[in-house]
This record gives C-alpha cells, structure tokens and sequence, in this order.
C-alpha cells in the first residue's frame, strides 16, 4: 500500500509538470518578435543572426516537421512515396489552406507533401499524420519525439498544421529542422517548385516562398505567416559546394523576410568558405607505453569534420597528450585530444587514438627482457 501510494504521488508530479509545459502562453507572449539565424548546412554552424535562440509562434513553418517525420518514415519503409493515403474525415474538417480533399479520396504521400509544402494545405497535413502515425494527435507526440532527437529543447508542437499558436520553436533550432531535411534529396524538386496542379490541372498549387522563382542556388525551403507568427522563411541554398539556411521569424510585411534571408546568405556565401583542418599525426611523438610488450604507441586523429570558418582566416591547433600510457592500450583507445581554433575562438576538438593495441608483458616475458639486459 506503501509503495501504491507512493507511484501515485510520483505520477501526480509527472502529470503537473506535464501540464505546466502545455499552459497556453497569453496573447502577450504570443505577439510577433523578429529573430533570425544564418546556418552552415555541413556543419550545422551558426554564422549569424538576430535574437536567434528567442522560442516565438513559428506558425506555418510547424509543416516543415510534418514532413520531415513523414521522410523518416519513407526511410524507415513505414510508407513509400508513391503509398495512397485515404483522406480521414478530421482532414475534411480543416480551415485555412486546404486542397479540399473528400472523405475516403485517395491521393500519394508525394501528392500530399506537394500539398503540403507548395500549396500549405492543412488537409494534406493531417491526411499524412493519420497515414504515419494513425492519427494527429499521434503524429504530434513523433513531432515531438523527433525534436527530442534532434536536441531541439525549446521547440514544441500542438498540431502537424501551424494553425496553434503554441506550436513554437526558435530561428537556430527551425534551421536545424532545416538541415536535417536537406540529407533526403527527394524532397528537393518539391521544394524548389512554385507552382504545380494536382488532379490532373483541377487543383493549382503556387508556393509562398516565391525565392523558388528567383533565388540562385534555391534548395527550399518554405514561406508562411499568420497573427502570432508575423511573416516567416526559412531559405536553403547552395553556391559552389557551400550550403547554408536562412531563417527569418515575426517579420512585419511579406517582402522584408526575403529581403532578410537574401542578406543573410548572400552575407554566408561572400565572407566563409567550409574547410576540413589539415592536421597530420605524422609530427606527433609516439607516446611511451609501460609495462608493454612494446615500448611506445603512435597515434592517429579520430575522424575529422569540417569548419566553416571566415574567409581568409587560418586554423591553430593545440594538443593534449599523457606523458605515458599503462599497458594494454586497445587499439582506437582515445588517449589524448587536438583542438582547433581560429584566431581565439575555439572550434572544436578531436580525439587523438591508439594506432594499434600494445598488450601488457607477461612476467616471464619481464624477465626474459631483464636477463637480456643483463648480459649484454
């Protein structure tokens, strides 16, 4: 009875600390803050931006999750691109922007993320939730579970829409969602149109992200705006092999977000270049060993990635290694790091490893090598 009164109790904490986290926010909370971050791709670098880690209403944007968990599942086999969907009745009952999908149509998961991400239909939206996960309110917990993954702390989903003012997130961690879409390289033709039909040429399709028409380099993403979440973009380009993201969040009219998002990365593209740091163990001294049938290992750095790092600008390093290692030494042991700066600014660091294994010496091996010495 003890213990039964006291699960209770640890479930009644559970539960008010869940609550406290789907108090609805006031309208206060919810006016439109102007935030935005400039991302590498490859790295997932911040280079700039304006307030980019203020949680804000992200509206519309919401649906660039929506499709990234409907891609894992493509990649997981739970659906393929070309699975019909069976439009659920909630789908019908959706407002704002829709494909007016009937009860029981019929159309393909490429068909709905056209809906979705070209034509921003809240229908299209809840019909993929309910293909995925088998309905919204599951779906949203994937959306959630998916944020957790992607280390996502200030970001949270009411519904796959956007249509919740509680669906919020900050400028950096929408460009990381951003990121994480651009590895699935299907998506991109549906990203970077503007304007497509579905059911043959009866239902039209023109995104908002009208950079798709204009923009060098376009990769997606996605334009939205709404009363809590102002005017909102998030942009991905690529230019000579660089990849960076623009997310723009609470802007005032539908002209600034470009405008914002063409500076940033035109600021991106112009002043950083990505470079891997050219570091070889080749200088580095073996590490003596003791007590092993060897007497020293050599050393090699752990996979390296890249920097994006202003144009110009040189790489320094610094390493930190034991004077010795005790035998055995596994080989891949991390026994040391290097890390890379530019200038004072710290990038980040990398393990120096055991090249190969040194086992410990056997007694008599011990003193076999001490008589040895002996008698020399």
């Amino acid at each position: 009875m003890r213990r039964n009164r006291m699960l209770r109790y640890v479930c009644m904490v559970m539960a008010v600390l869940l609550l406290g986290l789907c108090v609805p926010v006031s309208a206060e909370e919810q006016s439109c803050v102007y935030s935005s971050v400039l991302m590498e791709a490859e790295t997932g670098m911040v280079l700039g931006g304006t307030e980019s880690d203020t949680p804000v209403p992200i509206g519309s944007l919401t649906k660039l999750m929506t499709v990234l968990v409907v891609a894992r599942a493509v990649a997981e086999g739970r659906l393929s691109p070309d699975t019909l969907v069976s439009t659920p009745a909630a789908a019908q009952e959706q407002l704002g922007a829709v494909i007016w999908l009937l009860a029981g149509e019929q159309m393909t998961v490429t068909d709905l993320l056209k809906g979705v991400i070209i034509g921003n239909a809240n229908d299209a939206a809840v019909s993929l939730a309910a293909a995925c996960a088998g309905s919204e309110t599951q779906f949203v917990l994937e959306m959630q579970a998916e944020a957790f993954s992607l280390e996502l702390r200030q970001t949270r989903f009411a519904d796959c829409t956007g249509n919740s003012s509680d669906n919020r997130s900050t400028a950096k961690e929408v460009a990381l969602i951003c990121r994480a879409l651009l590895e699935y390289d299907w998506l991109t033709p549906i990203f970077t149109t503007w304007r497509t039909f579905l059911r043959g040429e009866a239902t039209e399709l023109v995104s908002e992200n009208r950079l798709t028409r204009t923009y060098d380099g376009i990769l997606g993403m996605k334009a939205g705006h709404g009363t809590a979440s102002g005017y909102t973009a998030a942009i991905a380009a690529e230019r000579d092999g660089m990849r960076c993201i623009a997310v723009i969040l609470g802007c005032e009219d539908t002209d600034e977000r470009f405008t914002y998002a063409k500076n940033l990365l035109a600021h991106g593209f112009a002043s950083y270049v990505v470079t891997t740091p050219d570091f070889s163990t080749e200088f580095l001294r073996p590490i003596p060993v003791r007590h092993g049938i060897a007497d020293a290992v050599t050393l090699e750095a752990s996979e390296l990635s890249g920097i994006a790092l202003p144009q110009g600008e040189r790489i320094s390093c610094v390493t930190v290694l034991p004077k010795f290692l005790e035998a055995p030494v596994a080989r891949g042991k991390a026994v040391g790091t290097v890390a890379f700066y530019a200038g004072d600014t710290y990038l980040y660091e990398a393990s120096l490893c055991a090249a190969e294994s040194v086992e410990r010496r056997r007694l008599w091996e011990a003193l076999a090598g001490l008589l040895d010495n002996l008698f020399k």
